[in-house]
């Protein structure tokens, strides 16, 4: 679906934006991109939407290669994408119907069609008591779902969500993502931008870390345990794992950005603390083995 080869991005004034890019997003995945500000996230989506082109390797989303499409192609490959961004960019003037039916009329959708799809993906955003109201008169929260449903109406194959969480409160930020992975359910692609490490801890899905213009990490994340239930199963934990036989290694890496990240077992007492405090020599189950 998404293929970047050896792709690297350097913009006239010399900043390297990307460095040697390998990656492949499969049709049907849900990724979040994460990195610091400057870390590659916005070049990357840019090279998606055909705002950039790299400065070497290859990309290709679905059937078209980036790097050879004519200027008179990219409106007709961007149909296969909805955009959602973090600062709405409504139309102040037009309603909630307007704007997202604004963008089945730039492609000349028949209005019998335009009443359906609008109609349709206004309610699978909740917003179907809002249909007259103006930018102005909705909440952060709302005017995001807003975005989502114009992203929608063309029936894209990837939705593409660039910070779409950064002017919403987290309760709100967490419902924008549970509607991202109900389209994901339904089978649409979808690779959010994010720089809240925070809200991606509450999915297990797979994450791209980018930093400093490469791929630092890329693999699924998976919630860890606290310290506390971690030291408290450490020693059966270990007898479990004498007892297994080996599993076959995932083909991607189990990231982990919780708690336990920073947890670490103690360090082994001196031999003469030890003999003071356990005669018999048997060491503690904080003890490293």
């Amino acid at each position: 679906m998404i293929y970047f080869k050896k792709v690297s991005k350097i913009y006239d004034n010399g900043t390297v934006a990307l460095k040697d890019v390998d990656l492949e997003i499969e049709k049907g995945e849900f990724v979040f991109v994460v990195g610091a500000s400057g870390a590659g996230k916005s070049t990357f989506l840019k090279l998606i939407t055909r705002e950039e082109v790299p400065s070497s390797g290859i990309i290709k989303v679905g059937n078209y290669v980036l790097n050879d499409l004519k200027r008179k192609e990219i409106p007709y490959y961007r149909r296969n994408l909805g955009v959602v961004f973090q600062d709405f960019r409504l139309i102040p003037n037009m309603s909630v119907y307007d704007n997202v039916a604004f963008a089945m009329r730039a492609v000349g959708a028949p209005e019998r069609d335009v009443k359906r799809r609008v109609s349709y993906v206004v309610s699978l955003v909740d917003l179907e008591e809002k249909y007259s109201c103006k930018p102005n008169e909705l909440s952060g929260g709302e005017q995001q779902r807003v975005a989502l449903a114009r992203a929608l109406a063309n029936k894209p194959d990837i939705i593409i969500a660039d910070e779409p969480t950064g002017n919403i409160d987290p309760e709100m930020s967490n419902e924008i993502v549970r509607l991202l992975m109900k389209l994901n359910e339904n089978g649409t692609t979808v690779v959010m931008v994010t720089h809240e490490h925070r809200l991606v801890r509450n999915y297990e899905k797979r994450v791209i870390i980018l930093d400093e213009g490469c791929v630092y990490k890329d693999g699924v994340y998976r919630r860890k345990a606290s310290c506390d239930e971690i030291r408290r199963t450490n020693n059966s934990v270990r007898t479990e794992l004498k007892d297994e036989s080996p599993k076959e290694k995932p083909s991607q890496t189990e990231l982990s950005f919780g708690e336990a990240d920073s947890c670490r077992p103690p360090l082994p007492r001196r031999p003469q603390e030890q003999g003071s405090e356990q005669g018999s020599g048997e060491k503690k189950d904080g003890d490293l083995q």
